[in-house]
């Protein structure tokens, strides 16, 4: 039987540096992952894609405050799934022209996915996940604090920012429909930015702006289909010791126990590679085989044993 891999890839890495992040440009970052990606499906993988949506969720949140006395605003759920459905066409796109190139018969499906967040959890109570532009007085935020209970923070000078919670996932509402795509041998892309964060209220659901980190997202869905691999894409080929010093030490194979010590030794920053561990711990300690850390152009080499940060228990 083919071993299942949930490979979760960051908005980031679809606008490289130094770009704009052009639809153009997004659909060449694509091409690159989706050709690696194809190699680990012929190492014998079912395979499914997340990914996150960070900037391209930035950009829509622009674009709304520029236009905002032509059309009315969207929610910021609303907002996600918008990018599911643009990125997954993308990824859907580029993925079916590569197998018909290749010669390769497999179909692909993008799942609009929700994601069930408790509206009790402590990160409501403490938003810290900036979003969209930055303003350059509180003044001009005001009416939206009053009216719409936004919080607001400065940035480092730059400015005024919104802010959201960032609440852990509980549930993936969409998991038996990807679970059965899988099992039909499909490509799936699913859980895009972490998921589109829901509540449930007497039985039904309801959006909320938040944001779910797309890492643990994609842990929580890799358990729940009992995935054998967990891949996550990120911007380095490793995760390291001493990350920002001169000599870093670049990790190759590691174990739940060294994790959780470099964790408290404080190695791994809180808005970096901490949550990436975390979400690798999440998915070993709930039956996981296997965690990948790697940048997005190394994912085949990484199954490969050439290259990346391999977590076992």
């Amino acid at each position: 039987m083919e071993k299942i891999a949930v490979i979760a890839i960051g908005g980031n890495s679809l606008i490289k540096p130094g770009e704009r992040g052009t639809i153009d440009e997004q659909f060449a970052a694509v091409q690159e992952t989706v050709e690696n990606i194809y190699q680990i499906i012929e190492m014998g993988y079912r395979v499914v894609i997340t990914h996150g949506n960070g900037p391209q969720v930035g950009n829509i949140l622009i674009q709304a405050e520029a236009g905002k006395e032509q059309v009315p605003s969207m929610p910021l759920y609303y907002c996600g799934a918008f990018t599911q459905g643009g990125m997954g066409f993308m990824i859907q796109q580029v993925a079916r022209n590569l197998f018909l190139q290749k010669g390769h018969v497999q179909d692909v499906a993008t799942i609009v996915t929700q994601v069930l967040v408790d509206e009790a959890d402590q990160a409501f109570e403490n938003p810290s996940k900036p979003i969209g532009p930055f303003y350059k007085t509180l003044d001009e935020l005001q009416h939206r604090i009053d009216n719409h209970g936004w919080s607001v923070v400065e940035d480092a000078g730059r400015g005024y920012r919104r802010v959201v919670a960032s609440p852990k996932p509980v549930d993936i509402i969409e998991k038996k429909v990807i679970k059965t795509l899988i099992d039909n041998g499909d490509l799936v892309i699913a859980v895009g930015g972490g998921g589109i964060p829901v509540i449930s209220k007497d039985n039904e659901l309801q959006g909320i702006s938040a944001v779910i980190d797309k890492d643990f997202a994609s842990s929580l869905l890799a358990t729940e289909i009992k995935a054998d691999l967990f891949i996550i894409s990120t911007g380095v080929e490793k995760a390291a010791l001493n990350f920002k010093s001169e000599n870093p030490v670049w990790l190759d194979n590691i174990t739940v126990s060294d994790c959780r010590k470099y964790i408290v030794d404080g190695e791994f920053s809180q808005g970096s590679m901490l949550p990436k561990i975390e979400a690798s711990l999440g998915f070993l300690q709930n039956g996981g085989e296997k965690v990948i850390i790697t940048s997005p152009d190394k994912l085949a080499a990484a199954v490969r044993n050439e290259t990346g940060t391999h977590i076992v228990k």
